[in-house]
């Protein structure tokens, strides 16, 4: 069957350039604390820096997470079911996206993520492994609303987001997704979703700030990146990537970090930053247990199953879409 029908779901102006990131390119820069959203990120140089990210030595979370889709696979299967349409918020990882597909005969398989390119790449790729499965890319951002492709309307649904990339996002934005995707997937549906937990200092630290220097890389892809696609002057040279803990908010930190006084243009804008200042690029959110079960139930599912047996930890939930109710 392999890809059936591509849809492409982003506002680009004349010159292909998605408008929102344009928007927050300039309000980030604009802010106090400056800062720009972690799904900037996956262009197709970041999105392929991410992917050698996940084979880092000190990156657990991938290693974590596959551990448990191989270990947990027949109590997947019997939980989940065959024949539902898995919705992947993301491209597709070419380790963990298959091993669920394995699992559970899926009726159709739908990734939807931001970067085209490698939105692209990765559904040929899942295509030529699995011949047989209707595959529906749909170029968009998935903390956005989405229309989905008319042809899983009738299919059960199944919402897979892996990678703990939910912890990207502050509390009142991951309930909104959740809650959007509550209302997308409808009645009926599943979300099989990773989530990372608070672990040793040291360990979370070293996963984003690795001796090879590629998290470091990945984190500046996006100066270089908002240097071609809004022509930008940003001196990259004079940043440096930083990765610390804030034990407050209970997340990993991602700071570009000014290494002198600067002066930049964006778009013909001009922007400055003082020696020290930094660009706030990600948030990594660590759960526990109780936390992860109170998030999930705030955007409307209900957890029904938890695989979290491995080390470093992390779990896989598998939630059901909770009932719509006028009172408690």
């Amino acid at each position: 069957m392999g890809v059936v029908r591509q849809l492409r779901q982003v506002d680009a102006d004349d010159s292909g350039v998605d408008i929102a990131f344009r928007a927050d390119v300039h309000a980030g820069l604009s802010q106090a604390q400056k800062a720009i959203p972690a799904r900037w990120f996956y262009d197709a140089t970041g999105s392929a820096l991410f992917e050698d990210i996940t084979g880092l030595p000190e990156y657990y979370p991938t290693r974590s997470e596959v551990a448990l889709l191989t270990r947990h696979a027949g109590e997947l299967a019997a939980a989940i079911g065959p024949g539902r349409a898995v919705v992947e918020l993301g491209s597709g990882s070419s380790t963990k996206t298959p091993l669920l597909l394995d699992a559970i005969t899926p009726g159709a398989y739908v990734p939807v993520d931001i970067s085209g390119d490698f939105l692209r790449d990765s559904a040929a790729a899942l295509s030529a492994r699995f011949p047989d499965l209707p595959v529906y890319p749909v170029e968009a951002d998935f903390t956005q609303p989405v229309a989905l492709p008319r042809e899983i309307c009738g299919l059960a649904k199944l919402g897979f987001f892996p990678g703990s990339t939910i912890g990207n996002m502050v509390a009142r934005s991951a309930i909104d997704l959740l809650r959007h995707w509550r209302s997308a997937l409808g009645d009926g549906a599943l979300m099989l979703i990773g989530v990372d937990r608070i672990k040793e200092i040291g360990t979370l630290e070293r996963a984003y700030d690795d001796s090879a220097g590629v998290t470091a890389a990945f984190n500046l892809n996006l100066l270089e990146r908002i240097n071609r696609e809004l022509d930008g002057t940003i001196p990259v040279a004079n940043f440096d990537h930083r990765a610390c803990w804030n034990d407050v908010h209970a997340r990993i930190e991602m700071h570009l970090v000014a290494a002198c006084d600067l002066e930049f243009m964006v778009d013909g804008r001009p922007y400055t930053m003082a020696k020290g200042e930094t660009i706030h690029s990600e948030n990594s959110h660590k759960y526990g247990p109780r936390d992860a079960s109170l998030l999930l139930r705030a955007g409307g599912w209900t957890p029904i199953a938890a695989w979290d047996d491995v080390d470093p930890a992390f779990a896989l939930i598998l939630a059901e879409a909770t009932e719509v109710r006028s009172a408690p």
